[in-house]
């Protein structure tokens, strides 16, 4: 039974098969593991080099297009101030110096050195040159050139007043490697990763050097990475310090040098790194970070800028040499001495270095959006023809119409002004807006969105839709001295209030603002001070449909109504479309589309786009002549007359008032020989003010055209036009030296026929012979 039951039992297991059974097990679970570690790997290694690849072999960069003012000419003869030469200078970031150095310029009173930098522009390269001029009495005299190729006119660089971003912000002017002088790649080589053009992506020396480093300090204080693991982490990871990161960045670092040669991924870096912030808007790589800082090309700069952008590198807020000039001076020195260690430079050029200033401009050259309200019109005037993603990221040049010595007097008028205009509550809540244009080219040249320039919300100018008031009355004289048989400038037209009833039973009565009567007026002196029914009169005898052809005529888009009140101005508008209406005034009736933009060009500089000038006749150029003499004479002797108080009293000048009911909305719009400009004046709200035409936009106006130079208007006679001396109570022809003689334009066949004289006054007509002697 023993035996039996023994035999039964299986067979144990020496302690020895039990171990070898396990650690067989062991293995093959590690094998497998392995095996689906390494398959885990080898997939996300091909998922990151897809990754690595994807971005390298496509579009690298996202490159803003910039926004370019008109560039500066000049040449003997040109009008401008000291103080406007002097700021533009500084725009487009020239250093006040020594006037030797390209981009610096030296002021003695008018007299100036300047040292261009050249420019590429669409119809070729401006080369560098050293001028010397004198400005006299706002002119430039004494113009030479001093070094250079000697040429007549000289145009300068022109300022960038802005740029259209990709949304994730980053700013960058691209290089290329053999662009850049070869002392900057071989810096950041020595202060960065030494042995750049020996390693695979990695230097597991460094690594380890930096992980004994920070286990002594229980915390990152130095990093190992190479130039190639900076820029994978710059171009495709988060900043998180984690060791999954890291292993990330190591990988794809080594797939970067696997597919890349070492210069392009060096240029890539070049181009990449984060070196700064303006504002939301990030400067990426060299190229951009020499002009924000110094305002220099990076071809231009000497060892004690190329030191401090390379230090900059490693902490650029840190070490930002504005907010923090002790800090980014020591590491600048730290990178000199770098440099001089590596055999870069020797010991003299090192103390040289060490012991000259930052040199840092006073303020970026390259910034955020100078001119938020005039960059809004430009994208929307790009929008015609472009994509918002290829402005976004093609680096295009835009170059505009705008001026900056007329934007910044258009800016200290409206920031000047408005606050005096009223006070308490009422005084801030106004606000206003100001669009100034070429007058005979449409350019627009300077604009005003709002009482605070700089603000980049509501643009009044652009998006600020008020009624026009009494800026519509030229036009419906414009309309009916279009029929000379029937008008002239003398013809008497009654003002006498009436009434008028609509078939629904509805009553209108217009009033004058002053609630006078005078009876019958020449339509000069009708329009010129702006009587209310007297334009209505006209308007509803020419036909309200006519009045509303003639502003289509004129370029207005916006909704028009067919109502007798649009005959007092119940018609809404923008600044900028007021301003596109009486462009065509100003240029005796041809009508000049508003343009922002001249050219457009690649980031190589190849046009894609120019934008000519583009003129269409659409009125009468004798009638145009008529109206234009009527807006001389507001200025003279009506509404607009107060302007002189602030303009010299030789600058001729046209213009129009508009006031809308309450004061909501005061308007000047007006023109010299050279520029056009619309102001407004009125609450967001809509809200009632104190302020008329005249004593609201109109001294923002004055103010703006008081500080220009410019000259006077004087419009050129069309054929068919005829100045004739008449008696305009007499409607008759008389002599010059007659009693209410005036000179009146007339259109040829609309003459009066009858003729007055001055009832024998001998000494008047003695008197008048012997001047004209003598004339």
């Amino acid at each position: 039974m023993k035996k039996s039951d023994a035999s039964s039992r299986p067979p144990r297991k020496s302690p020895r098969k039990t171990r070898n059974g396990r650690r067989s097990r062991f293995w093959r679970l590690s094998l497998r593991l392995a095996a689906i570690g390494l398959a885990l790997l080898a997939g996300w290694t091909v998922y990151l080099d897809a990754v690595v690849t994807d971005r390298f072999e496509g579009r690298r960069f996202e490159v803003p297009s910039r926004v370019y003012a008109r560039p500066l000419e000049l040449y003997e003869g040109a009008g401008i101030s000291s103080g406007a030469l002097q700021r533009e200078l500084e725009l487009a970031g020239f250093r006040r110096g020594d006037g030797v150095k390209p981009g610096s310029y030296r002021r003695n009173g008018g007299h100036f050195l300047i040292s261009t930098r050249g420019f590429r522009f669409p119809q070729g390269d401006e080369s560098r040159r050293r001028l010397s001029l004198n400005i006299y009495d706002d002119q430039i005299q004494d113009f030479s050139v001093l070094s250079g190729d000697n040429a007549p006119i000289v145009r300068l660089e022109p300022a960038q007043i802005g740029g259209i971003y990709p949304s994730h912000k980053e700013d960058r002017i691209l290089v290329q490697l053999d662009e850049v002088p070869a002392l900057l790649p071989r810096t950041l080589m020595a202060v960065e990763d030494r042995n750049f053009y020996e390693h695979v992506g990695v230097a597991p020396l460094s690594i380890g050097r930096a992980m004994l480093a920070n286990l002594r300090a229980g915390e990152i204080v130095q990093g190992g990475s190479t130039l190639t693991q900076q820029l994978v982490k710059n171009f495709f990871l988060s900043r998180e310090q984690t060791l999954v990161r890291k292993a990330n960045e190591a990988l794809m670092a080594i797939l970067l040098e696997l597919h890349y040669e070492k210069d392009d991924i060096l240029e890539t870096y070049l181009n990449e790194v984060y070196l700064g912030q303006a504002g939301t808007r990030s400067i990426n790589g060299f190229g951009l970070a020499s002009q924000f800082y110094f305002g220099e090309s990076l071809m231009n700069l000497d060892v004690h800028q190329i030191a401090l952008l390379v230090g900059m590198v490693k902490g650029p807020s840190y070490y930002n040499p504005r907010r923090n000039p002790e800090q980014a001076t020591a590491r600048r020195n730290l990178v000199i001495s770098e440099m001089e260690e590596a055999g870069l430079i020797d010991s003299a050029r090192a103390a040289r270095a060490r012991g000259l200033p930052l040199g840092v401009s006073e303020r970026p050259s390259y910034s955020e959006n100078r001119y938020p309200a005039y960059i809004d019109l430009v994208r929307r005037h790009l929008a015609r023809d472009y994509k918002e993603e290829d402005l976004q990221s093609e680096g295009l040049r835009i170059f505009t119409t705008l001026d900056p010595s007329i934007q910044y007097a258009a800016e200290f008028a409206v920031t000047d002004t408005v606050p005096r205009l009223a006070s308490g509550e009422m005084g801030k809540a106004l606000e206003a807006a100001l669009v100034v244009t070429a007058k005979d080219t449409g350019e627009v040249l300077a604009l005003v969105g709002g009482r605070d320039p700089q603000f980049a919300g509501f643009n009044r100018a652009l998006d600020a839709s008020r009624q026009i008031g009494s800026l519509i009355k030229p036009f419906i004289y414009l309309s009916a001295l279009q029929r000379p048989e029937k008008y002239t400038l003398m013809t008497p037209v009654l003002d006498k209030s009436f009434v008028l009833e609509f078939d629904d039973g509805r009553r209108w009565s217009p009033k004058n603002y002053d609630g006078e009567e005078r009876g019958e007026v020449p339509l000069y002196k009708a329009l010129s001070h702006s009587y209310n029914l007297p334009a209505v009169r006209v308007g509803l005898d020419v036909g309200v449909d006519v009045v509303k052809d003639t502003l289509r005529a004129f370029g207005v888009a916006s909704p028009i109504p067919e109502y007798p009140s649009m005959l007092l101005g119940s018609v809404a508008m923008t600044p900028v479309t007021v301003a596109q209406m009486y462009q065509g005034l100003a240029t005796s009736g041809f009508n000049t589309p508003l343009r922002t933009i001249r050219e457009v060009t690649d980031a190589n500089g190849e046009p894609l786009s120019r934008y000519r000038l583009e003129v269409d006749q659409v009125a009468d150029p004798a009638a145009v002549h008529l109206v234009q003499y009527a807006m001389q004479e507001t200025m003279r002797e009506g509404t607009g007359r107060s302007a002189y108080y602030t303009v010299p009293d030789e600058l001729a000048l046209a213009g129009k008032t508009g006031t809308t009911d309450g004061g909501r909305d005061s308007w000047f719009a007006g023109f010299s020989g050279d520029l056009l400009a619309v102001a407004w004046v009125g609450r967001d709200d809509n809200g009632g003010t104190p302020l008329t035409g005249a004593t609201g936009a109109l001294p923002i106006w004055s103010r703006f055209m008081a500080q220009v130079p410019q000259h006077s208007f004087s419009p050129v006679v069309p054929d068919g036009v005829n100045y004739l001396w008449v008696n305009t109570q007499r409607q008759a022809l008389t002599d010059e030296d007659c009693d209410n003689a005036r000179l009146l334009p007339f259109i040829s066949g609309s003459e009066p026929v009858q003729e007055v004289s001055c009832s024998g006054n001998l000494e008047r007509r003695i008197r008048g012979w012997f001047e004209g002697l003598f004339q």
